[in-house]
């Protein structure tokens, strides 16, 4: 038929084809080639057609995929390929005349409904290439997930994971080639866990519990978090100032002057789409921002090394940016020259001279000026008093 796409992407369960629609099943026949990995491959039936391996890593089937233009191919995929799956990267690469998509049932679905749980109300995520640490903003008791692993050994990565972040008590059910002829769902605690080997493909439900430390969901987290030189935002000081950014969806920001990452990190947590890129001239604290993002579940964060203006002249244009160290007549003329109408800027200044390039910009383009004094109460002598910070401006203003 003329008006069907060459490509039709298949999700399989663990039983193979059985169980499969109509459609799905009319496209394995019908193909030429059929490309998948070699589990996948191995619980088809005897077929006519050309069975290709996808190579790891899976980038690397991209080309062979676009060779077979032309050939009627099917492409295997876990359960549905639109969820954390190889559907979207394939829509990315072809256009949309050119596939087709039949899913399967999801693992999150099937792993809900044999646990008899609320889906709508489950963390799902996928691990299969990414670090344990993003699970780490959504580590909270009562909280659930279902989290797709990349093998048996995953599992140990897990619990041990979990454990060190002061959740070993969470329960897991370990769930390998769920709705398939070798199923097996192993339930038990996170800091419990034996020796026993765990085969692909495997996929762990979590109910997080214990006493370790959950991140706040308000702006201004505790500055025990992020490990720092005493260069960082405050805390409060640090609410105040994620407040005038206004963090939204998508939206990029420039934290200048990253210290200790704390802003850009803190701007990544208030939406999973945030994102961010910190600016640091020092390598050392460059070097700490990346740990401090990687620890806190935000490794989507960019660090670059280099000083303000030059180091952003090849990056892409934020919605917001932060500029919390290196203020100069030079940075102001960069941002106001390069970044288009809209941006939102704020700039916290400490020192006299940083005063006054805000307050002359101020009086050049406007926007809010905002001085904060705070203290905190300090021993004195036996007793105790006031200890003033030095005072902070903000300026804030849309381009």
């Amino acid at each position: 038929m003329a008006d069907v796409p060459w490509l039709t992407v298949v999700g399989l369960g663990e039983d193979g084809p059985a169980g499969l629609s109509g459609a799905s099943l009319g496209a394995l026949q019908d193909a030429e080639v059929i490309m998948g990995s070699a589990r996948h491959l191995s619980l088809l039936p005897d077929v006519s057609a050309q069975r290709i391996r996808w190579p790891v890593p899976f980038a690397d089937g991209l080309p062979i995929l676009k060779d077979l233009r032309g050939r009627r191919v099917a492409v295997l995929a876990s359960g549905d390929p639109f969820w954390f799956g190889a559907g979207s990267i394939i829509a990315r690469e072809f256009s949309a005349d050119e596939w087709r998509s039949f899913p399967a049932a999801s693992i999150f679905s099937l792993a809900a409904n044999r646990l008899g749980w609320a889906l709508e109300h489950v963390l799902c995520i996928g691990l299969h290439a990414s670090p344990m640490t993003r699970l780490r903003p959504h580590l909270a008791p009562g909280q659930r997930a279902i989290v797709l692993l990349r093998d048996g050994g995953a599992v140990t990565e897990l619990a041990r994971y979990l454990s060190n972040c002061g959740f070993g008590e969470s329960r897991l059910w370990l769930l390998e080639a769920l709705d398939g002829p070798r199923e097996r769902v192993t339930q038990i605690r996170a800091d419990t866990l034996p020796d026993t080997g765990f085969q692909h493909p495997v996929a762990a439900a979590v109910e997080f519990a214990g006493s370790g430390l959950v991140l706040p969901s308000c702006s201004g987290i505790s500055d025990g978090f992020f490990d720092s030189d005493g260069q960082m935002t405050k805390q409060p000081m640090r609410a105040l100032a994620l407040s005038a950014l206004a963090p939204k969806p998508s939206e990029l920001l420039w934290d200048i002057g990253g210290g200790s990452g704390s802003i850009a990190i803190e701007w990544c947590l208030a939406h999973p789409k945030c994102n961010a890129i910190s600016i640091e001239p020092r390598s050392d604290r460059a070097a700490r921002i990346r740990a401090n993002a990687d620890r806190l579940g935000v490794d989507r964060l960019q660090v670059v090394t280099g000083a303000a203006p030059p180091a952003l002249q090849d990056l892409p244009l934020p919605q917001a940016v932060f500029v919390g160290g290196g203020l100069s007549d030079a940075l102001m003329d960069e941002l106001t020259t390069r970044l288009p109408t809209g941006t939102r800027l704020v700039c916290h200044a400490v020192t006299l001279e940083s005063e006054a390039v805000l307050f002359k910009w101020s009086a050049r383009i406007g926007g809010d000026l905002l001085r904060v004094a705070l203290s905190e109460a300090a021993p004195l002598g036996p007793k105790r008093g006031w200890k003033s910070a030095y005072p902070v401006v903000q300026w804030r203003v849309t381009l």
